[in-house]
């Protein structure tokens, strides 16, 4: 019996693991077909009826709406909520930062990490370990990701307003939980800034900063900065313009590395920088460097 208990417990991981895309793949379709936007301007709790009204979806599948609403309810993104004698859903505190007019809006920043650009090469990874590209990207495409968005549009397009929307909520939090670090810095260069969304929030809150925004030309083209914000296009692997503080936002995807303490602390010491300290900001860590 004990046995046949650890196979159960054992199959139902591999099960819970080998279907968790249904929870990522029904967060996308909630997002494209609008339900958060949708229950927030409703200004409440909203039945199924109205959602499927709202929604202008074929009527035929509204039994199939309930079910994608019960899986997202038990995943948080929504709470149930009766309405007179009917069920209904309302929003739940993560689908907030699903509302595409919302501040600090994760919308497109869901839809991008769950699209093929990002999930695609996921499939692809057991044969990136074969051969020597660069990245499972370039496996399953033939070319990088950086290669990519400088040649689509489309693509660069939505990824650097991913990459702006995380960035508005990550500055929230530094904003809140480490201004003192940059409080007296009369300059700072953002490198690999994309449109500039961290830097503009630096020039914004310190006014008496010069802020500049170091990324690849088809990034930085056509944008305009202000009396102490500047783009600068180029490679942070020819130059970095000078400031006083450099800051960098680590990828870890697209060729990035994910690294233990004591990794870093190698390449910060490699770098010639020897003393450190980190601040913990959600899941994320802010790392000062000192010479």
């Amino acid at each position: 019996m004990a046995m046949q208990d650890e196979m159960v417990r054992a199959g139902t991981h591999i099960r819970n693991h080998m279907l968790n895309f249904i929870n990522s793949s029904s967060l996308k379709c909630a997002v494209e077909l609008g339900i958060p936007d949708v229950i927030h301007r409703h200004g409440g709790p909203i039945t199924l009826e109205e959602l499927v009204d709202a929604l202008a979806i074929n009527k035929a599948k509204a039994d199939h709406l309930g079910r994608l609403m019960r899986l997202l309810t038990h995943s948080g993104f929504f709470v149930d909520a009766k309405i007179k004698d009917h069920d209904g859903y309302a929003l739940g505190p993560p689908s907030c930062l699903l509302i595409k007019d919302h501040p600090f809006s994760l919308a497109s920043f869901v839809l991008g990490a769950t699209g093929p650009v990002f999930a695609g090469p996921w499939h692809h990874v057991s044969e990136w370990f074969h051969n020597n590209d660069s990245s499972p990207y370039q496996t399953a495409y033939g070319k990088t990701f950086w290669e990519c968005a400088s040649q689509d549009p489309e693509v660069n397009h939505h990824f650097n307003q991913a990459m702006a929307r995380n960035s508005l909520l990550v500055m929230s939090l530094v904003r809140k939980y480490c201004r003192d670090v940059f409080e007296g810095l009369d300059s700072l260069v953002d490198v690999g800034g994309g449109t500039g969304m961290v830097a503009r929030t630096f020039a914004d809150e310190f006014p008496d900063m010069k802020c500049t925004v170091l990324d690849l030309p088809h990034v930085v083209a056509g944008l305009e900065g202000t009396k102490n914000l500047v783009y600068v296009g180029g490679s942070m692997f020819e130059v970095i313009p000078p400031a006083q503080a450099v800051f960098l936002k680590m990828m870890a995807n697209f060729g990035g590395g994910e690294r233990k303490l004591k990794e870093w602390v190698k390449i910060f010491n490699d770098a010639g920088f020897f003393d450190y300290k980190t601040t913990q900001v959600g899941l994320m860590s802010l790392i000062q460097l000192f010479p």
